[in-house]
């Protein structure tokens, strides 16, 4: 499957907007040179982990940074010995035009934006990082992601729970230039909030109670690499400022420390929530959110693309760990694939695979291998208004034939079934969370997952 290739005809490219900047040297010790550089922030010194790296003794180690903000481009001075001007007028923060010169130490510099609008094509892999699609949706995206991972610019990855957005957060740090170092991943939503600040930026011995030894957080332990953080919606409004910091300053300050550590990083992010609906009803920092959607990408659920599933299923069972030499699955189990609506996405596909591995008796998964209620599941139907018995489910096979109480039992055991499947997967597995949104106790779910055995 890894030698599949799809030839492309007649296949609009997408354009795809990266945002850089151009920094030229107009006078001092580097006169003549130019840097385009990708990314919101240029830090400029003469330290080496800065983005433009200056030979000027009269300049500091961490001088100034350019922030580039919405249509609005900011000289910052960073504390400087010697100061940063623009014009003749020393400045803590000034906005640049095009055409404004300023001053670092005895080196004089002009911003530019360098903005670049490049088209993709979709990719001719069917399997790209783990990944797999023929469809043209998951195609362009591994087209996007193949430019993507080519900046320094933030990813933010949108898409479904179960969709495999930590795939393709690695996939964008295997195909970048920092594939050799570090790739760390945090979930902010299953740290408790109050720990959700020591896990990422680290804590000093005895900051809190507990903290028995100095320990570094994700954004240290990543320095080189990559960041993934996923789930950012869930992250606590009162540490956004933190994080924003961090993306602005690319510096981290531990828990109990006065001190501030430089961090070389680059950070994608992962939600399956509408960050800007959140921005709009006050639950997520608006400066935040396009600090991190500098780049979207988007994971198309499965039932987009459910002519992938006939690759999906083999690749889930070529790398399945304790598959007993199954190799297909029969044409009703496929039509039923095809048919059902995955709210799971492909983590539940891979689910309802491996469940039914231990269950076949041959080379070949069947129906009966499979969960009933998942074989009674109605067709997937386009999100439009049902009727009549098909919107409770009636037209399942058969199950009008049965006497009344016992077609109610089913369909009510297949809804909960389902629900709870849903509910899971969109709750990443947290059980609090999960019980939140569903309006019920941690008990009352416990139970319904034992009695239709979901794991």
């Amino acid at each position: 499957m890894g030698e599949t290739t799809v030839t492309l005809a007649n296949i609009e490219p997408r354009r795809l907007h990266i945002r850089r900047g151009r920094l030229s040297c107009v006078a001092g010790e580097d006169k003549g040179a130019s840097w385009v550089v990708d990314g919101d922030v240029v830090r400029i010194g003469t330290w080496a982990g800065n983005d433009i790296v200056l030979r000027d003794d009269t300049v500091s180690r961490r001088h100034a940074e350019v922030v580039r903000l919405r249509g609005q481009v900011m000289l910052r001075d960073l504390d400087s010995t010697n100061g940063t001007f623009a014009g003749p007028v020393r400045v803590r923060e000034a906005y640049l035009t095009p055409d404004t010169r300023f001053r670092v130490g005895q080196t004089e510099l002009i911003y530019a934006t360098a903005d670049e609008v490049v088209e993709v094509l979709p990719s001719e892999e069917c399997l790209f990082e783990n990944m797999v699609g023929a469809s043209l949706p998951m195609r362009g995206l591994f087209g996007l992601i193949g430019r993507v991972a080519a900046t320094e610019l933030t990813v933010l990855i949108t898409g479904e729970t179960g969709t495999g957005k930590e795939l393709v957060s690695r996939a964008v740090h295997n195909r970048s230039r920092r594939a050799a170092g570090p790739f760390q991943v945090f979930d902010c939503g299953a740290v408790s909030a109050n720990l959700v600040e020591s896990e990422l930026f680290g804590h000093e011995r005895g900051a809190f109670t507990g903290a028995v030894a100095s320990r570094p957080g994700v954004f240290e332990q990543a320095h080189g690499g990559t960041v993934f953080l996923d789930e950012i919606g869930e992250l606590p409004l009162e540490l956004q400022p933190k994080l924003l910091r961090v993306l602005e300053q690319r510096e981290v300050r531990r828990v109990g420390s006065g001190q501030t550590r430089a961090v070389d990083v680059r950070v994608v992010c992962a939600t399956n929530r509408d960050l800007r609906q959140d921005v709009a009803d006050g639950r997520f920092r608006e400066d935040l959110y396009y600090r991190l959607a500098v780049l979207e990408l988007h994971v198309p659920p499965l039932r987009e693309r459910s002519g992938d599933i006939p690759l999906l299923v083999e690749h889930l069972l070529r790398s399945s760990s304790h598959n007993p030499g199954v190799r297909a699955v029969s044409q009703d189990v496929q039509e039923l694939f095809e048919g059902y609506r995955w709210p799971g996405n492909v983590r539940e596909l891979r689910n309802v695979i491996e469940r039914a591995l231990p269950f076949c008796e041959g080379v070949c998964i069947t129906l009966g291998n499979l969960p009933e209620a998942l074989r009674i599941s109605v067709p997937p139907r386009p999100p439009e208004p049902a009727a009549g018995m098909e919107a409770l489910g009636m037209d399942a096979p058969g199950v009008s034939e049965l006497p009344f109480k016992d077609a109610k039992d089913r369909i009510i055991d297949a809804f909960e079934r389902q629900y709870l499947v849903d509910l899971i997967e969109r709750h990443g597995g947290n059980m609090s969370r999960a019980a939140r949104a569903s309006g019920m106790d941690r008990k009352s779910i416990a139970r319904l997952l034992k009695k239709h055995d979901i794991r």
